[in-house]
């Protein structure tokens, strides 16, 4: 079976449609898809519910989608760092899931795993417990999470064999794993692509089961959202 595809437009075709549930993979700006992301803003779906860390920042990132506004509702973490995400957000024109980090992270990978719900005391006796299950458990409260699965994960991972056995670099691991497990279809963007067998079993941080599709991008822009230096 052949993975690999000649572009971003190309691996996105046939898979993405309107209003689906898209995972993304990143942290800020690190680690995020570049190329399917802006392959996706030009393929024109629209109403899809994102999930993802962030939304990235205005012009890059999830932002792009949010200024063509075919997110109409996000399930993230932090937001902060996008000011059209606040006006659309403040403005009723886009729906927000607000979930802690870690949370968020535990509701992909069990999606990924096949567990549908899972118990944790994060957010016990806060608004993110509203409207959800509480059971006490040795004398503690505990709220019931359900998991996330995705119609499509678009993550990004350094290296990638023929198959799709992944490998992430440092921070840039991330939400990118759990992503990709969510997905029922998982796209993948790497920027170094090598021949089954190049990479040491145990070298390997995503097996090639999670993933369906796999482009090639090189020479990634990886903007950083807030760059800070030493003075002189």
């Amino acid at each position: 079976m052949n993975k690999i595809y000649p572009d971003a437009a190309a691996a996105l075709a046939g898979v993405v449609q309107n209003g689906q549930t898209i995972a993304v993979g990143g942290f800020g700006l690190c680690g995020i898809p570049e190329a399917l992301i802006g392959a996706l803003r030009d393929s024109g779906v629209t109403g899809l519910t994102a999930i993802s860390n962030n939304a990235g920042v205005d012009g890059f990132g999830l932002g792009q989608l949010l200024e063509t506004r075919q997110i109409k509702k996000m399930i993230a973490s932090y937001v902060g760092e996008n000011k059209e995400f606040a006006r659309q957000y403040l403005a009723g024109e886009l729906e927000l899931e607000f979930t802690p980090q870690g949370t968020l992270a535990e509701k992909l990978r069990a999606g990924g795993a096949g567990i549908p719900a899972f118990f944790t005391k994060t957010g016990v006796g806060t608004i993110v417990a509203d409207g959800k299950e509480i059971r006490e458990f040795d004398g503690e409260q505990y709220v019931m999470e359900r998991s996330l699965v995705a119609d499509v994960a678009l993550v990004k991972a350094w290296k990638a064999d023929k198959a799709g056995n992944l490998v992430f670099r440092k921070t840039a691991r991330n939400f990118n794993p759990n992503a990709a497990m969510a997905g029922k279809i998982t796209i993948v963007e790497v920027e170094h692509l090598v021949e089954i067998g190049e990479i040491d079993p145990d070298a390997v941080h995503l097996p090639s089961i999670f993933v369906h599709r796999i482009v090639v991008n090189a020479t990634p822009e990886k903007r950083i959202e807030q760059r800070t230096v030493r003075a002189n």
